[in-house]
């Protein structure tokens, strides 16, 4: 199974929100927008451009991203986030997206630092 449904930003006015907050990190392959939220846990929604493939590609991408998701959930700070892949992800292997969505989620503090974890 993936990301349960409570754990996606869906609605059009939720995305919008993201992006007007202007708070923006990103690396050669995943820009991620961020915003606080007032729940117990993250909330995440996945942008794929059509320039980077026809459908079956764009699915590619969006399962790959979830399945890091899924393996990091733990490590998840309690915000709202939008991931939008760049050109260039869809040759990406699962460790290369890996790598990259660990190294701008780390930057922007979506995953905990290891302090953090020491103190819940």
């Amino acid at each position: 199974m993936g990301i349960k449904k409570s754990f996606r930003v869906k609605k059009s006015n939720d995305f919008e929100a993201i992006f007007k907050a202007k708070n923006s990190f990103a690396n050669r392959a995943f820009i991620v927008y961020m915003v606080e939220n007032d729940r117990k846990h993250f909330r995440v929604g996945l942008s794929v451009s059509k320039k980077l493939g026809h459908a079956v590609t764009r699915n590619r991408i969006k399962r790959l991203i979830r399945a890091v998701l899924k393996d990091l959930r733990p490590e998840l700070v309690e915000k709202d986030f939008v991931i939008i892949a760049r050109k260039g992800v869809e040759n990406f292997t699962f460790a290369q997206v890996q790598k990259n969505l660990i190294h701008v989620l780390t930057k922007s503090k979506i995953i905990r630092s290891t302090d953090e974890k020491k103190e819940n």
